[in-house]
Parts: C-alpha cells; structure tokens; sequence
C-alpha cells in the first residue's frame, strides 16, 4: 500500500508531520480527517502519482463539496488563504478542478478576492457558492460560509442521487415501452393492413382501427425524419436555454409547473432565506444582503422580485410587504417575516424558514418521484390496450359477421 508524507495541522493549529498508509490520495485525506488532522500538503511517495493533465470536463457536484469543507477546514485552522488554496490544487486529481484550483490561486496572489476569482469559473462554482463566499469575505465569516456551501453542495448532490435511482426504474420502462410500441407500429401492425382491407373497402373499418393504421404508415414513411428533428430541437432547445432569455422563460416555466413548480419554488425560498439570514446573523447590512442573497435563489424571477423589494426597502418599507406583493413568496413565509421583524428576531426566523422549508420539499420531492413508477405502468398500459384493442375489433367485428 502507498506511503503518504504530510504535514498538517491539529485542533490547537500546532504543525504535525508524519506518513500515512493508503490506496489513494482521499482515502489518506479520509484517514488525516478522522485523526482531527487537517493536512496543509500530501504528497505520495510514488511521483507518478502526482502528476495530472489538465482537462475540461465537468467538475462532479461531490469533489466540490469536499472541496469548499476542506477549505473550510483549513482557513479554520489557521492557515493562509494562499496556502489553502496552493494545499487544495495539489491533493485534487480531477484534472478541471485541478486547473481552476490553480487559476483561482493565481488570481488571489494578484490581489482579487475569493469570490472575484470563483466568479470568473462561475460555471464549476456556480451562482450560490459566489455569492455565499462573497458574502463570507464581506462579513468576515469566510469560513462559516464554506462549510454552508459545502452542506447545501453536499445535500443537493445526495439529493440529485437519491431522485436519479429512484427514477431509473420509471425510465426504463419509458424506454422499454417506446421501443415495444415503435416495434409493434413498424413491423407488426402492417402486417394487419391486408387483412383489413375488405373491412376499409366497405367503410367498416373501426375508427381506433383506422387511427392505428394510419399512424402506423405515419411512422414507417416519416419516422427517421421526426427522429432527425427531435434531435435537432433538442439541440437548438439547448443552445436558446443557455442563453440570458431562454434562462428566464426556463425560470418562470419551473414555477408554472403542476407539482413541480412548489418544489422548485420552496427550494429557491428556502436559499434566500437561508443566505439572508446568515448575512443578517453576521452583521451585513439588509440592502447588501438582500443584494447578494437574490442571487442565491438560483431563479431569475424570483431574483428580480427581491431586487424590486430591496428598492422599497430603501424607501422605508419592511422587508415582507414589498415581498408579498410580488406574489412570488408562499403567505405563510411572509408572515412569518413579517412577525419577526416587528419582534426584531428577522436573522434566526429565516434561518428556521429554511430548515422547514428544505424538509417539507423533501418529503414533497420523495412523493412526487414515488408517483412516478405507477403513473408510468399505468401510461404503459394504456398504450399497449389501445393497441390491442384497436386491432381486435376489426377481428371481432368479422367473427360477428360470419
């Protein structure tokens, strides 16, 4: 097993060095964690295995979990910035975060601040974590905000994992079914085409008969050409999604949508009350806060409502009015607000929103996934019974006869 030389840090900031037994580089972080250490450099004695390429493929939501808390870790210890990131660059074997690790790194050492330089890579970092760290280095609880970023990266992922395995059974069967129904159209519904011409000659076809049929010869004749404009839709969908106009229009859709659109909406609450209270908790000004905190949303609709907000704000008003009446928040978060602000207790209550807020769409985003599978069978079978039906009633229909 592969020696590990490092130097770290313990819970007092006092510098301990030594070698540690391990497969890889994360499980020796994993073994130095678990000891109350926090490693300021690790280096394998196998120089092989410190060299990696540069790449610029995406970087996985997890590594930028464990990223943001080692980070946190370290500044929390005592360790420099500079340091901390030049310590991170150095122990990361994705090779994308490897490089940005060290373009951030360089532009720190040039005078720009963290955020700064993550805003620049904002499509690894994304929006929340900017903002969050931005807010941390202004309100001088640059470590605190780390670890928050690292917990909601790490939930969001947990999430994202838990959603995709319970769909994967749900899409298969979409899969399967499109196949089944794609193969019975063009290979085994024409076959019935002659049998039931007789039944078309006298006009007695049955209209579930006629419409199979029809598609049917729809699908074998045009099939290729409405596959080949799927995917070009796709891909045009894609490109105007990537845009500042297509993100807006996917951003109002996701609040529209039955079910889905509460989830959707609770989370993006549930992040600015969360980033809100926090900048409050640590002596941030409300206009600055409010500023930095409708970014976080990660929605562009609800964004623009906290910015139209902060303008009465300004003016003289209290927070929950001008919120309320944009018609974007749910009436019991405004009251709430509006209780804790007459109470002067705004910080904390939004922190207790968030935590509601984040279990109740849990629990509302289990269910819905749950919902998925049956919904699925049941589409399934329907289809597969129109089929079926629609071609045993011609049959029927002449058994009649005769």
């Amino acid at each position: 097993m592969p020696e590990f030389a490092y130097t770290a840090r313990d819970k007092t900031g006092r510098q301990v060095t030594g070698t540690v037994s391990a497969t890889g580089q994360r499980e020796a972080m994993a073994v130095l964690s678990s000891r109350a250490l926090y490693p300021t450099d690790l280096r394998s004695d196998d120089p092989s295995g410190s060299r990696v390429r540069m790449g610029r493929g995406r970087v996985p939501r997890q590594k930028l979990a464990t990223t943001y808390a080692q980070m946190a870790d370290l500044l929390h210890s005592g360790v420099p910035l500079l340091r901390t990131l030049e310590v991170l660059r150095e122990q990361t074997v994705h090779a994308r975060l490897r490089h940005v690790l060290g373009e951030v790194h360089q532009r720190v050492e040039d005078g720009s601040t963290l955020a700064e330089a993550m805003a620049r890579y904002q499509d690894v970092f994304g929006e929340m974590a900017v903002s969050m760290v931005r807010a941390g280095g202004e309100g001088g609880f640059l470590e605190e905000a780390l670890a928050r970023v690292a917990e909601f990266t790490d939930a969001s992922e947990d999430l994202r994992k838990r959603t995709l395995g319970a769909m994967v059974y749900p899409l298969f069967l979409l899969a399967f079914g499109v196949v089944v129904v794609t193969v019975l159209l063009v290979f085994f519904v024409p076959k019935f085409d002659e049998l039931f011409a007789r039944l078309r000659e006298r006009k007695e076809l049955p209209s579930p008969t006629e419409w199979l049929l029809a598609t049917s010869a729809f699908v074998q004749s045009f099939g290729i050409f409405i596959l080949l404009g799927l995917v070009a839709a796709g891909w045009f969908a894609r490109r105007w999604l990537a845009t500042e106009d297509g993100r807006l229009w996917w951003d109002r859709v996701k609040l529209r949508l039955p079910m889905a659109g509460g989830i959707f909406l609770s989370l993006a609450v549930a992040r600015f009350c969360r980033v809100l209270g926090t900048l409050l908790r640590n002596g941030v000004p409300i206009l600055r806060s409010l500023e930095i905190s409708s970014d976080a949303t990660g929605n562009r609709i609800l964004g623009a409502a906290i910015a139209d907000a902060t303008e009465n704000i300004s003016a003289g008003q209290p927070l929950a009015e001008p919120l309320a009446a944009s018609g974007q928040f749910p009436p019991t978060v405004m009251e709430m607000i509006a209780v804790a602000e007459q109470s002067n207790n705004l910080e904390n209550v939004l922190v207790q929103v968030a935590d509601s807020l984040e279990r109740n769409t849990w629990r509302r985003l289990d269910l819905l996934v749950r919902m998925l599978e049956p919904v699925m069978l049941l589409i399934l079978a329907g289809v597969v019974l129109l089929v079926v039906v629609a071609l045993l009633l011609p049959v029927l229909k002449m058994g009649t006869t005769v």
